[in-house]
């Protein structure tokens, strides 16, 4: 965790990763045909590859923004590559919506696009569209692109002394 604000933590895995992106388009397929997809770097970048997929849409192009200072997370919002249309007939998509800094810039680039979150916290929810899953706005979502395995020693181990 990277801050005070948050309490929990809640690990994803690939697999489930997976899954929770195949629930958003499935939500996706009532909706009007997608001219294509802007996925929001770097989150959006796995959910949209596999949202592309599974609606066939071709064209995926992207929103590089950055919005995060790692240790405080209070960082300016920095538009690093806009996109040049007001969203008319495309999806937005990103791993996450938070506090909803990040949404609400890209949500005035491309007020017409639809946006889709694979989670959402409570404070930037109102700002998409359609998500699959919400989360506690205390809780530290830990993506698989930013962890790795590793050996736990086993319970027995962490409360006895082996010679």
């Amino acid at each position: 965790m990277t801050s005070a604000r948050y309490r929990k933590t809640y690990p994803i895995s690939w697999d489930q990763l997976h899954r929770d992106a195949k629930a958003l388009a499935w939500r996706l397929l009532d909706h009007d045909f997608y001219k294509g997809i802007v996925a929001i770097t770097r989150g959006g970048l796995v959910p949209a590859a596999i949202i592309a997929r599974e609606l066939d849409v071709r064209l995926v192009d992207t929103v590089c923004v950055s919005s995060y200072a790692w240790k405080d997370q209070k960082g300016d919002i920095e538009v690093l590559k806009a996109i040049d249309h007001d969203g008319s007939g495309w999806l937005i998509i990103d791993d996450l919506v938070d506090t909803g800094r990040t949404a609400e810039v890209v949500r005035k680039m491309l007020p017409k696009a639809h946006f889709a979150t694979i989670y959402a916290k409570p404070a930037g929810r109102p700002l998409v569209d359609t998500f699959v899953t919400e989360v506690s706005q205390d809780t530290w979502i830990l993506f698989p692109w930013d962890s790795e395995s590793q050996f736990v020693q086993p319970i027995i181990g962490q409360t006895q002394e082996h010679p």
